[in-house]
Formats: structure tokens, C-alpha cells, sequence
């Protein structure tokens, strides 16, 4: 079974805090997991952050929901209960609670409003997304979208461009020693299926081989086959091939098996390992997502 969204999640939670004692998160979790019959990797599966469990964070944003709304209440920390309206509300046995059926409530509209959420009048809005996921999927798209524009910039400029671009990224990850000696190896090789070399460290303990390809077509076997060769001549036992455009099943296949490490490097791979070292973009907003911490408000 698919994960439920936060909204169906809010009828049966209501009714698991119906025995009217008091029940933490992960008790109301593990009890829906089972009545959703969510296997173990529904169960562990992980907001795009890597943050949380998802199914975690849908729960808990139903149980905030219906807080709100007057249908639970908090007895102690970390716990919740049903309320006498969460008692009336199953009384009338609804098909589903969702925001559409907690408007009905004046607080659960005030909150709404705080949120900035406030539908047109007659109009509920209604999302299957707790908030963190509508954020980080918004995130995640506007990632993409850049993504895209970057490769569609590097396939319009120079192979040199291209170059210092391959250059600046494996020095900003640590690679290449200084700027300056990782533009003199980058480029410089001459030999045939190499396009550079450059240090692992600062202290060139070992040597990595560079094969930089600024192509629309798909990298295939033979490219990386005739890369291999190249590092077998050079007695190498590591080397990265970088691509604008992807690499086809057989090519990674091959390189998973021969003895030398060669790590491909597509053009999307490329992309966000520029958007995470801040190579050819410009940060122009930042946010932060806060928790609050229990313990702070606990008493010693």
C-alpha cells in the first residue's frame, strides 16, 4: 500500500485516541502503520531532506491539524487525547476528516488564516502534502529547472569554459591542490583518451586521470573502454569521465566491472554538483526550518 496522505490520516487517528487515554506520536505512528499495513520500507522511507520518516511526518502534521481544530488536545508533554468535541465529531461517524471538515471549526479557521492559508470564501483549500513536503518538493523543482539551464548554458559556450568549469568543481571538492596547479594538469595530458590530470589531495599522494566530454550524445562502451585503456598505459588506477550529456546502460556497466575505478560523471550529476558548490549560480535566498526543542522547556 501506498503511503496515505496527512488528510486521511486524521480520521483514523481521531479514532485510535477514542479510548480517551493519553498517546505519544510514535505509540499513534506504529499503531497506523499496521493499520495501513505499510511495509518496513514504507515505514522508513524519508522526506527528500533525509530528515524524517515520511509516514512520521504525516501523522504529525494530522495530529496538528486536528489540535487546531479542538478534536485533540495536549494533557502532558509529548502526549495527546481525544477532546470532548473529538468525541462528539465520531459521534457522527464522517466518512473523512480533512481541512475541508475541520473549517467548521472557528480555531481551526483562525489558524488557517494565521498561516496565511485562507481560502476564497466557499472555498476550502485542500493539498495532499504536509507543509515540508510542499516545500522541498518546491525546492526540488526549482533545482531541476535550474539544473536544466545550467547544462543548456554549458553546451551553448566554449570547450574552454567548459574546461575551467571541470577545474573549479574538483578543486571546490577537494581535489587538485591549488586553482592554479589543477589548470595546469586539466588540459595539458596529450595522450590519447586523457584529457588531464590531477591531484587526489593537496599532497598528490595519488594521480587521477580526467576524460571531459562536451557532447549531446550518449557516452557509450567504446568511449569508456578506450578510457581504460588509456589508464592502463599510464599505470592508473583511478580515473573520473565527465559528460555533458549521460552514459549508456552497457558503458556503466562497464566500468562497474573492470579492475580500474573510472566514476562517470553525467551531465545532471554535473549540474548539481555545480549547484552545491555554488559554481555559475548566486544564492538569492536562504530559509530555515526550526523545530522546537521539548527539552528547553523542561524543568530540571
Amino acid at each position: 500500500m501506498t503511503i496515505p496522505d496527512y488528510q486521511t490520516v486524521m480520521l483514523p487517528l481521531l479514532k485510535y485516541a477514542a479510548d480517551r487515554k493519553d498517546h505519544s506520536l510514535r505509540e499513534a505512528v506504529d499503531s497506523l502503520a499496521e493499520q495501513f499495513k505499510l511495509s518496513e520500507e514504507e515505514k522508513k522511507e524519508m522526506l527528500s531532506s533525509g530528515q524524517q520518516a515520511i509516514f512520521l511526518n504525516r501523522v504529525g502534521w494530522a495530529r496538528t491539524y486536528l489540535k487546531k481544530a479542538g478534536l485533540l488536545e495536549t494533557p502532558r508533554r509529548a502526549y495527546f487525547c481525544i477532546s470532548d468535541r473529538g468525541l462528539k465529531v465520531l459521534q457522527e461517524k464522517p466518512s473523512r476528516i480533512d481541512a475541508k471538515f475541520l473549517d467548521q471549526f472557528e480555531e481551526f479557521r483562525e489558524f488557517r488564516a494565521k498561516k496565511k492559508e485562507k481560502p476564497e470564501k466557499g472555498k476550502v483549500k485542500e493539498t495532499k502534502e504536509t507543509p515540508e513536503e510542499l516545500l522541498e518538493n518546491s525546492y526540488q523543482n526549482l533545482r531541476a529547472n535550474l539544473a536544466h539551464e545550467i547544462l543548456e548554458q554549458i553546451k551553448k559556450n566554449s570547450p574552454s569554459i567548459f574546461e575551467n568549469i571541470v577545474v573549479e568543481l574538483l578543486v571546490k571538492m577537494g581535489y587538485g591542490g591549488s586553482r592554479k596547479d589543477a589548470g595546469q594538469a586539466i588540459g595539458k595530458s596529450g595522450d590519447e583518451g586523457i584529457d588531464g590530470i590531477i591531484k587526489e589531495d593537496r599532497l598528490g599522494l595519488d594521480i587521477i586521470y580526467i576524460q571531459a566530454k562536451r557532447w549531446a550524445n550518449t557516452v557509450g562502451r567504446p568511449e569508456i573502454q578506450k578510457f581504460a585503456g588509456a589508464l592502463q598505459g599510464q599505470r592508473a588506477k583511478k580515473g573520473v569521465f565527465i559528460t555533458t550529456s549521460t552514459f549508456s546502460k552497457e558503458a556503466r556497466d562497464y566500468s562497474s566491472k573492470i579492475e580500474n575505478k573510472i566514476v562517470l560523471v553525467d551531465g545532471e550529476q554535473l549540474a548539481e554538483f555545480m549547484i552545491d558548490h555554488n559554481i555559475g549560480v548566486s544564492p538569492i535566498a536562504k530559509f530555515e526550518l526550526k523545530r522546537i526543542d521539548i527539552d528547553y522547556f523542561t524543568e530540571e
